[in-house]
């Protein structure tokens, strides 16, 4: 259920940045793109590393 709920707050979070800033997340989307794939998946094992950081660190200290 706590998973559920956490996507869900992740996808709103994400949600509110491209409705509050659409210019913004645009340049962002083609900056992601025009990188080559090596830093994409850099980027990305990093904010899963984050992330997992995140939620490990919660459910320990609660």
């Amino acid at each position: 259920m706590n998973l559920i709920v956490a996507l869900g707050l992740a996808i709103a979070l994400e949600g509110a940045a491209y409705a509050l800033f659409p210019d913004a997340m645009k340049r962002a989307v083609d900056t992601l793109f025009a990188d080559g794939s090596d830093k994409v998946r850099i980027m990305g094992a990093v904010s899963f590393a984050a992330g997992a950081a995140i939620v490990l660190g919660t459910l320990y200290l609660t």
